[in-house]
């Protein structure tokens, strides 16, 4: 299961934010980005709980932090 996280940093800490997730565990890829969200990480487990466990307790965790979307990537 992949999600792709759209986070909110607070000013001046979205390098930070970046920084922290890309050595997370569940973190595949972690980039900063322009437009109305700061960071994108796409974050992967097993299923569905393993992700939002990952989100909740490890992501939601990082200083800097401001707000976060959670995206399901749902197969076709």
């Amino acid at each position: 299961m992949r999600a792709y996280v759209l986070i909110e940093a607070t000013i001046g800490k979205a390098r930070d934010v970046a920084k922290a997730l890309k050595t997370m565990p569940g973190v595949q890829e972690c980039y900063l980005v322009t437009g109305p969200y700061d960071v994108v990480a796409i974050v992967e487990g097993k299923d569905a709980n393993t992700v939002g466990k990952t989100v909740a307790e490890r992501v939601h965790n990082v200083p800097g932090i401001a707000r976060t979307v959670t995206c399901l990537a749902l197969g076709i």
